[in-house]
């Protein structure tokens, strides 16, 4: 799939890593809606990308937000065939301490966010994936998650988000298998540590420790690596049912 004739929806497109993904997809000629709930990024990443660009304000675990987002892309683009997910909360907290049990509606609240919001835009982007006719390889769409190294060596603190992330792969190849007879495929990036705007307010010595233990480069990831990595999986087919560590070989610590 040519990403230069593509249609897109990234949640989580207003900032970080999914603002990346806009500017790649649009700077390379693709339409893109940005999905997300933080209406003056939105509005403003718009306003500087033109009419390749759209900002539609949904919750990706309100399945009459996703539903109606979708509804508007298809509407202003005339398509969908590709969406990226990226929207998502951290948050950590042990499972239990001295002071008791982690508490369960924190756990809840990542889950639905990271997780069940993930699949709510897959199988509402696939539905309508599925109506679209196929290209030249009989393509009818993409579909990327974002996951995360916690997925595989989650820290003190991350039992949630661990198993949020845990849970995008683990639903990866599921989906690639579903839908493969309709030409859509299913993948899911797993990045380490990246320079986002969380990692703005952390403190330079500290910033400068986090790069130092990836083990190359010895840097933090940037953005637009993330959204050269989103560009390949669109235009290379034989990408399916996979999850692709982006992280320097970086294995994390307990803490």
């Amino acid at each position: 799939m040519k990403i230069g004739e593509v249609v897109a929806i990234v949640t989580g497109g207003a900032s970080g890593l999914g603002e990346a993904v806009v500017r790649e997809i649009a700077g390379r000629g693709g339409r893109v809606a940005i999905l997300d709930i933080s209406d003056e990024a939105g509005e403003r990443l718009v306003a500087g990308l033109g009419g390749s660009a759209a900002y539609f304000h949904a919750d990706v675990a309100s399945e009459d937000d996703v539903a109606r987002a979708i509804e508007s892309t298809i509407g202003k683009f005339g398509a969908l065939n590709v969406a990226v997910n990226s929207a998502g909360i951290l948050a950590s907290s042990r499972t239990a301490g001295k002071k008791g049990p982690m508490d369960l509606a924190l756990f809840e609240r990542i889950i639905r966010v990271n997780l069940v919001g993930t699949f709510n835009v897959i199988r509402l982007a696939a539905a309508k994936m599925i109506a679209n006719g196929p290209d030249a390889g009989g393509e009818r769409g993409v579909i990327i998650n974002t996951a995360s190294v916690a997925a595989f060596d989650g820290q003190i603190g991350q039992a949630a988000y661990a198993a949020s992330k845990a849970g995008i792969v683990g639903l990866t190849l599921p989906v690639a298998r579903d839908l493969a007879d309709f030409g859509i495929r299913s993948v899911t990036i797993a990045p380490g540590i990246f320079d986002t705007p969380i990692m703005a307010s952390v403190p330079e010595e500290v910033r400068a420790a986090l790069g130092a233990s990836v083990p190359f480069p010895r840097r933090m990831g940037r953005p637009d690596e993330f959204a050269a990595m989103v560009a390949h999986v669109i235009e290379n087919s034989m990408l399916n049912g996979e999850t692709i560590r982006l992280d320097g070989a970086i294995r994390m610590a307990p803490k």
